[in-house]
């Protein structure tokens, strides 16, 4: 028998302590634990704001619904909105879309320009910008959050992001829901307006050139003014038309301070290269009419001289004279005839 298994305690020590003692510090580690859980839970259930953002949040505990909390406003103390409480953060301070060329500038990846017929049927670029600022109204917040907050947008990288991850997905956002809106507005105004009105330039290539002197020899500062005022038009009518058609479209005033800047309207790229070579053309009969009208007053100025000449031979003579080169000691004018110089 092995007697091992029997084993006293040693003297003076009750039976049975060592594993009283275990289970007191196994007791003592676990309520450690627990607090441990229960105060980081604790802090979680604080949160603030930075300058530029404003906080939606959203009940997330195990028990608890995942409806709208609060809304905490930008630049926020550290304020508690509950445990496992999610805040979606938004900018809360003017933000900008930019719609252009550069491919350093706008919002999209690479070359982004909005391209929409004019009346006559030409293929219209448009670059600008628009200003706008998020409404921080509570109620209007909650709003946003509900429609915009709880679904994804895939961005130009094929990544679905929450509008409120960051820049990116804000832009995100931007593209698939205000986007749209913005294009169909530049897409009516534009619309009302022919090429030569927008860019005088195209008239140098539509049907009746010929007949557009604005763009050609004739005075193309008052064309130029002419484009200038209609752009100016098409500007006002969308900082009109742009927040109506915005609140519509989105469901709610969601949006404030909505300005639209125009910064240019350009043509395609061959239609670009046909007026190129059409204003080479011009240049070039410009400037043979220039060579015309000059050997033209050089014959009427000869003319006029030889007249003068045949009234006064001796005239001719001295003008002779003057236009000898320099080194020149002695003239002939023939007959065996010479005049000294010096």
């Amino acid at each position: 028998m092995n007697t091992s298994q029997y084993r006293r305690a040693p003297a003076g020590m009750p039976s049975g302590v060592p594993s009283r003692a275990f289970a007191i510090v196994g007791s003592v580690l676990a309520a450690v634990l627990v607090l441990i859980v229960a105060a980081g839970a604790l802090v979680s259930g604080f949160d603030k704001t930075a300058g530029g953002e404003v906080g939606v949040v959203r009940n997330g505990g195990w028990l608890d619904d995942n409806r709208v909390r609060q809304v905490v406003p930008a630049g926020s103390a550290r304020t508690w909105t509950g445990l496992y409480s999610t805040m979606h953060r938004y900018p809360a301070q003017q933000r900008f879309y930019t719609i252009t060329a550069d491919p350093a500038r706008g919002d999209k990846t690479g070359v982004d320009v909005v391209n929409t017929p004019s009346s006559d049927g030409v293929e219209m670029g448009i670059e600008g910008t628009i200003y706008f600022t998020l409404n921080l109204n509570a109620k209007a917040l909650e709003q946003f959050d509900t429609k915009f907050g709880t679904r994804q947008f895939r961005g130009v990288d094929g990544t679905l992001r929450y509008a409120y991850d960051g820049d990116e997905g804000w832009s995100s956002f931007l593209d698939a829901i205000v986007r749209p809106v913005i294009d169909n507005d530049l897409r009516i105004q534009i619309s009302k307006f022919r090429c030569a009105e927008l860019v005088s330039s195209c008239a140098l290539v539509q049907n009746g050139a010929q007949r557009a002197p604005a763009a050609g020899p004739g005075d193309p500062d008052a064309a130029g003014q002419a484009n200038n005022t209609n752009i100016a038009k098409v500007q006002e009518a969308v900082n009109e038309s742009l927040p109506k058609d915005l609140a519509e479209m989105l469901g709610g005033d969601f949006f404030e301070g909505i300005k639209f800047n125009l910064a240019r309207v350009t043509l395609p790229q061959a239609v670009q290269e046909a007026v190129n070579k059409a204003q080479a053309a011009y240049a070039a009969v410009s400037e043979a009419q220039a060579k015309v009208a000059q050997a033209r007053a050089e014959a009427d100025a000869n003319k006029t001289r030889q007249q003068g000449y045949n009234a006064c031979s001796a005239c001719a003579q001295i003008d002779i004279i003057k236009a000898l080169p320099p080194g020149v000691t002695t003239y002939a004018p023939g007959a065996g005839a010479t005049v000294p110089l010096k």
